[in-house]
């Protein structure tokens, strides 16, 4: 339906981000397994990393907060969120492990197969007393995924930073991004991710994910709102080429994807939640106007779609312009 709606601005309130940034080993040509790659290039990512930069390249302000190992890769990620225009206050050095790294191969279709070194990686190490508290408290945006749920010391930070977050009145965005081969078991993952699904004020999910918490195959609304708690103001249900569902307390439905050539889908959700986020830091209201959401909404899609046309998540990342001319074309 055509829309009369102003597109809401980029906020100038800040998000922090909070979890793993890796380096990502691509094979430099896609439909192989990892053993046929001839060789690999090395791609910056992690989705919390990812949903920083995302927001700093749509004119909006993100702080990562993490840690690196104290070796090449991990100074190198923290020069390229720097570059990016994300601030790295809230970044710790660990001198015994190394930053993380995933094997990941691109199936004919796009899609992603992940191999992991994490054993363990100084994502997995952060203490709570080595969390700057003052920049999650200047945020108006906290943004987490699951994967720092997975081990101690760093559940225990990540526990600590959202209670932080949540005192100092941050909107709490949480993107579980699952990862299984990185949990112990499947039901373990399902266990840790819902453990503080009650604490997010805005949860995306992808339809693979509502599949894997819900038990369900099926992709319907009856689905997605058992995945519903009182104190939710947005619950989002991405389909990938079939766009996103949204629910909010008083009303639901579905904005449409825009088709483009797909490449690579890594960190197309993640530049989805960064648009929206972005677009919602400085007015929560939009949460509760449907046609004003819905303009959001669209503008992520956008995002997400431009995302997947070129390959590796950062170098992929739209500017609101690239964004616009998709919406408008």
């Amino acid at each position: 339906m055509a829309s009369n709606n102003v597109l809401a601005a980029t906020g100038t309130g800040l998000i922090v981000s909070f979890g793993e940034m890796l380096i990502d080993f691509v094979p430099t040509v896609s439909g192989v397994s990892l053993a046929e790659a001839p060789g690999f290039l090395k791609a910056p990512g992690g989705a919390p990393a990812n949903v920083a930069i995302a927001v700093n390249r749509l004119g909006g302000k993100a702080a990562f907060v993490g840690k690196l190992g104290d070796d090449e890769f991990g100074h190198m990620l923290a020069g390229i969120l720097k570059e990016n225009g994300v601030k790295t206050d809230g970044i710790t050095f660990d001198q015994g492990a190394r930053t993380a790294l995933a094997f990941v191969t691109l199936r004919a279709d796009g899609e992603r197969e992940f191999m992991f070194y994490r054993n363990p990686s100084a994502d997995m190490l952060l203490k709570p007393e080595e969390l700057n508290l003052e920049l999650i408290r200047s945020a108006k945006v906290f943004h987490y995924g699951s994967i720092s749920l997975i081990v101690e010391p760093c559940r225990s930070a990540h526990l600590k930073a959202l209670e932080v977050a949540k005192e100092a009145g941050c909107l709490l965005s949480y993107d579980p991004n699952l990862r299984l081969p990185l949990w112990p078991s499947a039901d373990e993952a399902r266990k840790q991710i819902l453990s503080i699904w009650e604490k997010a004020d805005l949860i995306k999910v992808s339809d693979n994910e509502l599949e894997f918490l819900t038990g369900s195959d099926k992709i319907d609304d009856e689905t997605a709102l058992t995945l519903w708690h009182p104190n939710l103001k947005l619950l989002l249900v991405t389909l990938g080429e079939h766009g996103a569902k949204y629910y909010t307390k008083n009303f639901h439905g579905t904005v449409d994807a825009f088709h483009v050539n797909t490449v690579d889908t890594t960190g197309a959700g993640d530049s989805f939640v960064g648009a929206l986020l972005a677009k919602i830091v400085d007015d929560q209201s939009i949460l509760e106007d449907e046609p004003r959401l819905r303009e959001v909404l669209k503008f992520a899609n956008a995002c997400g779609a431009i995302t997947t046309t070129k390959k590796g998540a950062i170098p992929a990342l739209p500017k609101e312009e690239d964004a616009l001319k998709l919406i408008n074309a």
